[in-house]
């Protein structure tokens, strides 16, 4: 399958009435940081505040009115629930969404107000691809219309008017394009515009790692599932991308660069501070993953998309505590205090340098042991006050244990 220009530019003049022409914004920050000039492609100022209106409402417009009349079935972690949503008010289609269970409420509220009394939601299983399953059934049962929210060619259609809008704000004058990649929508939208306009434009994809199932099908040369995976960054996240998009992504994609979570949360965190940007874990992907290709970057153009806002108030703790631990400014440690007096004192004395924080202490006294455990967390000012902070506790014949990031009880404590 081949997406041209030409399905491309067509689909931009049936969505004009529906889509912003999202702003292209040059970031001083970000130029200034990585020596490069770097945009800002603004997909969450869309109304649903992401890029899926685009795919969604070209897809459900394509439909018959036989199609149409008898309603659509789709399935989501929320941004293209948002899409399908608005598009069913829009065109009074009769919709049914099937969600995951750990979608954030933000998300579930949205789709209800896009919606309104044309759409109905349904909450099955923890995964996107929990939901895939059930949703699926429901249109074999109803024979309905589903309107994938990425491995369609009207779908990735849809989302390559990104691709032409950034070609023209720029007048052609790109060298690179970083997209984020969940299932491969948008990224196959873009490439299949811009890769044709402009052949040397190197194309990147951003998945964030512990769901990289772009990167793991690129590197099998074969579309495969991931399994487990990380679901923080939900909007991104799916066990298994499309078989369109990958076909896509392996003719045109420069390299796909996986990153970690935490740097994903400060770049969240950095935007909200310096921009006054409220970009959502899949939003901020790409503009995390400008760090990966910080030498290759230098002197050149480059857009980033910002694929969506929608992120939940709530999270934030969690965010802010990820990208602390990710920078190297928060511990936590298992500590083994003798249970005499004292020991708490020459812990706070003796250890603790004049910057350092305990930002959490649980312990509780146990009764006939000579020693006992706290769990202590610990914030630094800078990241290299670590080694000294460690050196004080072996002189003063502390024991401890540092957590690890892959034990059970750290994911807990985050």
């Amino acid at each position: 399958m081949k997406i041209t220009i030409q399905q491309i530019d067509e689909a931009e003049k049936r969505l004009r009435d529906v889509v912003i022409r999202s702003p292209l914004e040059f970031s001083k920050r970000m130029s200034e940081k990585f020596g490069a000039n770097v945009y800002l492609k603004r997909e969450d100022l869309q109304e649903v505040r992401s890029f899926k209106i685009r795919g969604a409402y070209n897809k459900i417009l394509s439909l018959s009115d036989a199609e149409k009349k008898r309603g659509i079935v789709a399935a989501s972690t929320g941004n293209h629930a948002q899409g399908v949503a608005l598009s069913c008010a829009l065109l009074k289609i009769r919709g049914t969404i099937f969600m995951p269970i750990v979608t954030p409420n933000q998300k579930i509220e949205k789709v209800k107000h896009f919606g309104g009394k044309f759409i109905e939601i349904k909450l099955v299983g923890n995964t996107f691809d929990d939901a895939v399953d059930a949703s699926r059934k429901y249109r074999d049962t109803h024979n309905i219309s589903y309107i994938h929210p990425f491995d369609d060619e009207k779908t990735i259609i849809g989302q390559g008017t990104v691709g032409k809008e950034i070609y023209e704000q720029m007048n052609g004058k790109i060298d690179i394009v970083i997209s984020p990649i969940g299932g491969g929508g948008i990224v196959s939208g873009i490439a299949s515009y811009l890769k044709q306009k402009f052949p040397k434009i190197k194309i990147y994809g951003a998945e964030a790692e512990g769901a990289a199932s772009m990167a793991k099908s690129l590197e099998n040369n074969k579309v495969v599932s991931l399994g487990e995976f990380d679901t923080f960054v939900d909007g991104a996240a799916v066990n298994r991308v499309g078989e369109l998009t990958f076909e896509i992504c392996k003719k045109y994609l420069q390299k796909v660069l996986i990153v970690p979570v935490g740097r994903i949360c400060k770049t969240m965190i950095d935007l909200y501070q310096n921009e006054g940007i409220i970009a959502e874990p899949a939003g901020a992907l790409s503009i995390a993953a400008l760090s990966s290709i910080r030498d290759e970057i230098k002197g050149k153009t480059v857009v980033c998309i910002l694929s969506g806002g929608n992120n939940d108030f709530m999270r934030y703790p969690e965010i802010l505590e990820k990208s602390l631990v990710y920078q190297g400014l928060k511990h936590y440690f298992l500590i083994e205090f003798t249970q005499k007096p004292g020991q708490l004192r020459n812990f706070l004395d003796n250890a603790l340098g004049p910057d350092d924080d305990i930002v959490r202490f649980e312990y509780m006294k146990k009764t006939n042991r000579e020693k006992g455990a706290a769990l202590v967390g610990i914030e630094l000012k800078n990241k290299k006050d670590l080694e000294p902070f460690l050196e004080r506790l072996k002189k003063i014949g502390i024991h401890y244990q540092k957590l690890s990031d892959r034990e059970m009880l750290y994911e807990y404590i985050i």
